[in-house]
């Protein structure tokens, strides 16, 4: 095929599954719940932290984790709420002493900054050459130091020179990307046109049968190789095609599930 072939069906597909009725099967549906940025940016974070496994029990699993927030999770956190929270299971291998760190965390960065938009911009992450891999670095030291010198790769990978980053790459597209539809787009400090693709197994799935990404490791290599296929096509928007790739592999792939990487 073609690239101004598969340019076109990337097209079509990514605008067809782009629409409202994505969201309800989708765990992005939890930051669109909030009109506070900071509630907004946090169930972001958090939804996008559980996001693997089939999506029915992520949606599941990030109702109940809202839940014990009361619905409220910016308040929850400057409150310190968390740290009253029994040993629980959250998600799969995600506990409640891992949402405790990431809680600890970013209270530590909302003490400092008003938005967590804010604080990407103090560290220049959108001036970086990989925008997600600079933020992750910038918010592992502040786990690390709100949480004894510990990091904890349930939050965020620690390994950021081989990791994927499918995780805060799909947060990322929620926070930044403008087109209103799905995505929120609430964030200024990062360019859409710098974003990555959240490499999962869909995702690669659909890439390598259009011919897209050769590369067999689910890793930051092929996620720069898929990317700069998806900017030559649509320079100023390449994780639109997120939407097409995606959506296809979940079609030809049910049950489906999303990749931990």
């Amino acid at each position: 095929m073609e690239k101004s072939e598969i340019k076109e069906l990337l097209d079509f597909h990514a605008a067809r599954i782009n629409s409202p009725e994505f969201i309800g099967d989708d765990p992005v549906q939890f930051p669109r719940m909030f009109s506070d940025r900071r509630d907004i940016e946090i169930a972001a974070l958090l939804s996008a932290t559980i996001a693997w496994g089939k999506r029915s029990m992520i949606i599941r699993d990030a109702q109940r984790m809202f839940a014990l927030m009361d619905m409220q999770p910016y308040c929850y956190m400057m409150d310190q709420g968390y740290e009253d929270l029994p040993r629980q299971n959250i998600h799969r291998t995600f506990f409640s002493d891992n949402l405790q760190h990431w809680m600890r965390g970013l209270r530590l960065i909302y003490s400092r900054h008003v938005t967590l938009d804010d604080f990407a911009r103090s560290i220049g992450a959108g001036q970086a050459d990989y925008p997600a891999v600079k933020l992750a670095e910038g918010i592992n030291q502040c786990l690390a130091e709100a949480n004894g010198g510990k990091g904890d790769s349930r939050c965020l990978p620690l390994n950021l020179n081989t990791t994927a980053l499918k995780r805060l790459n799909m947060a990322l597209r929620w926070l930044v990307r403008t087109d209103g539809i799905v995505d929120l787009g609430i964030w200024s400090s990062i360019s859409q046109e710098s974003l990555r693709i959240p490499l999962d197994v869909h995702v690669i799935r659909t890439a390598t049968g259009l011919g897209l990404l050769t590369r067999a490791s689910a890793d930051r290599k092929a996620v720069e190789m898929l990317t700069a296929e998806l900017r030559a096509m649509r320079p100023h928007d390449p994780v639109f095609y997120d939407y097409a790739l995606f959506g296809l592999g979940v079609e030809a792939a049910k049950p489906f599930v999303l990749d931990q990487f």
